[in-house]
């Protein structure tokens, strides 16, 4: 397997949205595969025909197109695969790797109890495990696995390292159920076999099912692939990640106006780490992720470091593609679309907006002076900002800048010069045309505004504010 060309899935089940860790899991399979030339399946775990929705699957479909984590053919539902899990249960039935178990519900309730009563182990060992076939009744049955009693199960990790597993710890769990559907444990082996997964990157939580999972592998003489159990995502106050921390699911993320490139970051960062950096691109994160950069401890989330890249990813992007980011955020929030023009005036004003916004919604209100129209509402500091003596000061710059030279070096210039003639200082001056040029006291530079809405924009404005 080593010189085979690496084949990681993700496969979540389709009961609801598309969860933080989840979806790290997926970036994580995503990082691996793409790294090196692989391949990225998915699979949708949709056995589970009451909790599973269409609408879920959806969910999961959008989040990762959100993330930008592209797949390769179409996504596998693993419910279409129960006549090929069935048939594998019959070949281990065949080749005596699995046996017919009659036992109803009520004795193996029964075992348990007594189990229990004499304080031995509780694991259910079938009468039927080696049953004579000829003394099968006629009557409903499930199909066990026969798990080896005795020595031990090496589960080689590359996440957790060797982790062992007394072989009479393991039961002999049912591969098909009495009506003939298969089991969750049966279904994941399958389906990773023939899809031809050599590496299954996924939480810790399914550490111990790879042992259980093993035995499948070894049954069918089905090369095991590598594994790599990552430590779930915890909250804040070192607590599993859970509603009380916060927004879940990725499409919350976006619909709060974070950037996908910065949650990408975030989440890579997130439980593996390359040396100390912490902002990086994806080429780089393609180039250096490797499993053995996975730490072992819980990973905390953290809603400011993830404000923090968020805002470092918007300086760095190029203007157009953040205008087009922008829109997409719009339609995912359900807010207002921009127009032609808006977004002409935002990609125009971009370079003033992006360097301090940590979130798309941070850098729309900065751009309330070029998305919005005259006359503007001013809000109540810019109001108070407005006041007589501000009016009158703002009539006398008027006419200066009538004639001005549009450059930075000029608007600074004459704006100054009116201050000072008034007994002021630029400061001072600045927050009344602060109001009058954006309706608010937080915005851009005064004189990144002046040039971005031109002359004519700048005299309206402040003749409505001064009139």
């Amino acid at each position: 397997m080593a010189d085979a060309p690496v084949v990681t899935r993700f496969a979540p089940s389709p009961t609801g949205y598309l969860h933080i860790g989840g979806a790290r899991t997926a970036l994580f399979n995503w990082l691996y595969a793409r790294g090196r030339g692989g391949r990225f399946l998915l699979r949708i775990e949709d056995t589970d025909r009451a909790r599973s929705t269409p609408e879920a699957t959806e969910a999961i479909f959008r989040g990762l197109d959100w993330l930008g984590l592209d797949w390769d053919g179409e996504a596998v539902s693993q419910f279409a695969r129960k006549d090929r899990h069935a048939e594998v249960a019959q070949a281990l039935l065949s080749s005596g790797n699995a046996y017919k178990c009659f036992s109803t519900q009520e004795e193996i309730a029964a075992y348990r109890e007594a189990a229990r009563a004499e304080g031995r182990s509780t694991l259910f060992r079938s009468p039927w495990r080696d049953a004579d076939p000829a003394t099968h009744p006629d009557g409903a049955f499930v199909i066990r696995i026969k798990a080896p009693t005795e020595g031990r199960t090496v589960i080689a990790d590359r996440v957790q390292g060797d982790v062992t597993i007394r072989n009479d710890q393991l039961d002999d769990m049912i591969l098909l159920r009495s009506d003939g559907t298969p089991t969750y444990m049966l279904a994941v082996v399958v389906d990773d076999h023939d899809m031809g997964v050599t590496h299954v990157i996924r939480g810790d939580d399914h550490l111990n099912n790879a042992a259980r999972q093993m035995l499948i592998y070894v049954a069918m003489g089905w090369e095991v692939p590598v594994w790599a159990h990552i430590p779930l995502i915890h909250g804040p106050d070192g607590k599993k990640l859970s509603k009380r921390h916060g927004a879940l699911g990725v499409g919350d993320y976006q619909a709060m106006g974070y950037p996908a490139a910065g949650m990408r970051n975030y989440l890579t960062r997130l439980g593996w780490s390359h040396g100390d950096e912490e902002l990086f691109t994806d080429a780089q994160a393609l180039d250096w992720f490797d499993l053995d950069g996975i730490g072992k401890s819980p990973a905390r989330f953290d809603l400011k470091k993830l404000e923090s890249l968020s805002g470092r990813h918007i300086a760095a992007t190029d203007d157009a593609a953040l205008v087009a980011e922008i829109e997409a955020y719009l339609a995912a929030s359900g807010r207002e679309t921009l127009s032609g023009a808006q977004k002409e005036g935002l990609q125009r004003a971009m370079y003033c907006l992006k360097d301090r916004a940590r979130t798309f919604p941070d850098l729309l209100e900065k751009a309330h002076f070029i998305l919005s129209s005259r006359p503007f509402e001013p809000d109540e500091r810019a109001l108070k900002a407005l006041d007589t003596v501000s009016r009158g000061i703002l009539s006398e710059l008027t006419p200066h800048l009538q004639n001005a030279s549009w450059t930075r070096d000029m608007l600074e210039q004459v704006v100054t010069q009116v201050a000072e003639a008034n007994g002021t200082k630029l400061g001072k001056l600045a927050q009344p045309l602060r109001a009058a040029l954006a309706g608010r006291t937080v915005s851009p530079s005064v004189f990144d505004m002046m040039l971005v809405i031109g002359r004519e924009e700048t005299l309206a404005r402040l003749a409505d504010a001064t009139g």
